[in-house]
């Protein structure tokens, strides 16, 4: 039984999804069940970004990879999906937060 449901935000998503491996495509489809079905997320699969209030980065390991998808809750039991990138260092590049915050905000000014 479902808990969440996730919708992509425009193209973002689908962009990042269709550039990986079949493999790491099962990799995150099965993380993102997990995310509409298990009562409690575990902080190894979706954690909040600090400093930034709403936006959570879902995380996925494939082999030696590490990729993360940015997202944010919306009325109770909504996931957006936004940008997702392959992580190659230790930080998560500001530039991806950045977008992430922009396209949340474009997100939410869309609604209103």
């Amino acid at each position: 039984m479902s808990k969440r449901i996730i919708r992509f935000y425009n193209h973002h998503f689908n962009e990042f999804y269709l550039a990986q491996t079949e493999k790491v495509r099962k990799k995150i489809l099965q993380t993102l069940i997990w995310i509409e079905t298990l009562d409690v997320i575990p902080v190894t699969i979706l954690r909040s970004i600090e400093g930034v209030k709403g936006l959570y980065e879902i995380r996925v390991e494939f082999s030696s990879n590490i990729f993360r998808i940015f997202c944010c809750f919306d009325e109770g039991s909504l996931v957006v999906l936004f940008n997702g990138f392959q992580k190659k260092t230790q930080k998560t590049p500001p530039n991806e937060i950045e977008r992430a915050e922009r396209l949340m905000k474009e997100y939410f000014d869309s609604k209103n």
